[in-house]
């Protein structure tokens, strides 16, 4: 196939594009030469969608394109960027998609569990209600704009991915530096939920999706046994062999973090109920096990 890939630089694209690379990918990246050099060469790249009027020639679009979430202070100028980042992006496809007479059959746009806001203990699916807030409006625009694409020629895939356990990049990255110390520990009560899914899980996900052609709609990108955030302290802790038990009070972290601090104090139950109704098995269910094997992978 021939596949339009966005946000392929990042964390989870540059896995990706490793599990893609029997197809003929088209990498969207506004530095050429950064894509080049953490991608290959082989590659076609595109620098802007500005100069294109369709996207006839193209199979299929991947679209994981945005600013990270928790790069910097939510200001308002921050997030405006993370909006426009994924929501620009977003509509543009659509309406290149539109605008071809023979569209990509398939349009895979990325979400996150953020659509679902702050939850309770209660575990939620694909069909589940919202709390209003930042994280929420952020996605629900992003998935709007992507879901405009679905037509008879065009199926679009709607993936809300947690927390991405890899090794060398996304939140775990951030995680360890103070668990390594022995400085980890669950964050106030530990209660709010964490719903995570190992990266392996979630590039065999991206493929399930891309190669089953009767698949469309919201899909949790979620591990089927989602935990508490007192559970996850402990299985990292565990993986590294150091204690986990230095509480960090919600209060320091929304002094330091402002408002960005509720994606950790606050959390939710998401179970991948469409993914797992579709046949999709998930290599790594257990959290103790997926740490172990990130922590104790060699690459």
């Amino acid at each position: 196939m021939k596949i339009l890939i966005t946000g392929a630089t990042g964390f989870v694209g540059k896995q990706l594009v490793k599990s893609l690379g029997d197809h003929q990918l088209i990498i969207l990246t506004r530095n050429m030469g950064n894509g080049k050099n953490s991608l290959g060469s082989h590659h076609q790249y595109w620098e802007t969608l500005a100069d294109k009027s369709d996207l006839n020639d193209i199979d299929a679009v991947i679209n994981l394109a945005g600013e990270p979430i928790v790069s910097k202070r939510w200001s308002n100028k921050q997030k405006k960027l993370i909006c426009d980042s994924r929501w620009d992006i977003t509509a543009a496809l659509t309406q290149l998609i539109g605008k071809s007479t023979t569209p990509p059959h398939t349009f895979i746009s990325a979400s996150a569990i953020g659509y679902y806001g702050r939850q309770n203990q209660t575990p939620v699916d694909e069909a589940s209600g919202f709390h209003a807030e930042f994280s929420h409006d952020i996605c629900q625009e992003w998935e709007n704009r992507a879901l405009q694409a679905q037509s008879q020629q065009t199926r679009v895939c709607i993936t809300r991915i947690g927390i991405v356990l890899g090794k060398n990049g996304g939140a775990l990255a951030k995680m360890l530096p103070p668990f390594k110390l022995g400085l980890g520990g669950p964050i106030g009560n530990g209660e709010q939920g964490m719903s995570w899914v190992h990266i392996d899980d979630l590039i065999k996900l991206f493929c399930y999706l891309l190669n089953n052609s009767s698949l469309q709609g919201i899909y949790n990108a979620t591990a089927p046994q989602p935990v508490s955030n007192a559970v996850f302290a402990k299985a990292l802790g565990s993986a590294l062999n150091r204690p986990a038990k230095i509480t960090t009070p919600p209060l320091a972290l929304r002094l330091a973090m402002g408002e960005m601090s509720e994606l950790l104090t606050t959390g939710q139950f998401v179970l991948p109920k469409r993914a797992l109704a579709a046949g999709f098995e998930f290599q790594y269910s257990d959290i103790n096990n997926a740490l172990q094997q990130v922590i104790n992978s060699s690459n």
